[in-house]
């Protein structure tokens, strides 16, 4: 393997983790505001299920923030296609995402129920707006997404916003909303105390079965989906470029790669098993290590999605020879090494930080520490 294609691999990992781990740590904020309506029966429920979360999900957000960085720098070419082409669905997911600083500070400045209960509302579309667009996002980047490129690499999307919500990517943005109530839930059951903790480990083994269900209907699906294949390209060490290669359709062609590599199978083993793992922690009441297992099934149902799609990043229903590859659409090789010392230098950093925040924080909300520091408290 040349150079240049160990980088590609390498970024494509990368891209892997950033994306895993925003919904791992930022999962666990959506999924607390989901829950909030369902699970927190009074203003003291709700004011505790908000305060887990409330010193942590700006740290949690960057992730989001790293996942789109990596994507602007390392892979352009989607960077382009996907903010541009997803506009009014990205829109709608900042506007969603807007509320949520917005209902954290506002919720407690007035003791008065209809203004509590509407920033309440306010942050369970903040949860659930996100968990379900990123989830229809992917669906959609799995069927395929309706753009070309020009001679001169001009791109045209010739879809809408309502074509994003089409079954098969509802279906995905389902089993993104029942993996984040099912690690919220997970998280509320370590970090609060009766009676919010065995109505979070209820909400959470719940939300782990859907999940399984959902995850397996999923694949199904996908099972009977046409999808991309690479007939004939430039190389993996070529420079980037979309339009030098052939690629046809065909039946069932997204479960591929795990015909041709059976060690594939590990991902969505490790979105069932740990989806599975969690149910059965919760049901015991060993909540940490649900929350642990919670984790690996999202780990795992990323994962799936990134195994299945490889070598693709994001193909193209109206031209599939303008599908982005991972062989195709990365930046230069001295800017994906460039990318790489500094990733090398700076995330263990950024990773020795976040554990000890979390150890600093460790411990649950009760209604007694929010009284002992209610200047601070949301």
């Amino acid at each position: 393997m040349g150079e240049y294609e160990i980088l590609r691999l390498l970024w494509w990992v990368v891209l892997g983790v950033l994306l895993g781990g925003f919904a791992i740590m930022d999962g666990f904020d959506l999924g607390t505001a989901i829950l909030l309506p369902v699970i927190g029966r009074t203003d003291m429920d709700r004011r505790i299920m908000i305060n887990t979360v409330g010193p942590v999900w700006e740290g949690n957000q960057v992730w989001l923030i790293l996942g789109a960085g990596a994507i602007f720098a390392a892979w352009p070419a989607l960077y382009a296609v996907a903010f541009s082409g997803f506009y009014l669905a990205m829109l709608l997911l900042l506007l969603s995402l807007i509320l949520r600083p917005v209902g954290f500070k506002f919720r407690g400045k007035l003791a008065d129920t209809r203004w509590r209960t509407a920033w309440d509302t306010a942050l369970f579309i903040a949860g659930l707006v996100p968990a379900l667009v990123f989830g229809v996002a992917l669906g959609n980047t799995l069927q395929g997404v309706p753009f070309r490129f020009d001679d001169t690499l001009r791109m045209t999307y010739g879809g809408t916003l309502f074509d994003l919500f089409n079954p098969f990517a509802l279906l995905a943005g389902l089993v993104s909303v029942a993996m984040m109530v099912m690690h919220g839930a997970a998280w509320l059951a370590c970090k609060t105390e009766a009676p919010l903790r065995p109505r979070a480990r209820h909400a959470g083994m719940i939300a782990a079965l859907v999940l399984v269900v959902l995850f397996v209907l999923a694949g199904l699906w996908a099972e009977r989906l046409d999808f991309y294949v690479v007939q004939s390209f430039a190389g993996t060490d070529a420079p980037s470029n979309p339009l030098t290669k052939q690629v046809s359709r065909a039946a069932g062609a997204l479960l591929r790669n795990y015909a041709i590599m059976p060690v594939a199978l590990v991902a969505p083993s490790l979105g069932l098993l740990g989806a599975l793992g969690a149910a059965a922690l919760l049901a015991t009441g060993r909540c940490v290590l649900a929350f642990c297992c919670s984790a690996i099934a999202i780990a795992g149902v990323v994962a799936t999605a990134g195994v299945s799609l490889f070598p693709f990043l994001l193909p193209s229903s109206l031209d599939p020879n303008a599908s982005l590859t991972v062989w195709d659409a990365s930046s230069s090789e001295t800017t994906l090494l460039v990318m790489t010392i500094v990733v090398a230098l700076l995330l263990p950093i950024v990773l020795l930080y976040t554990a000890f925040i979390y150890r600093v924080l460790r411990g649950p909300v009760t209604e007694a520490t929010l009284a002992a520091d209610g200047h601070d408290s949301y």
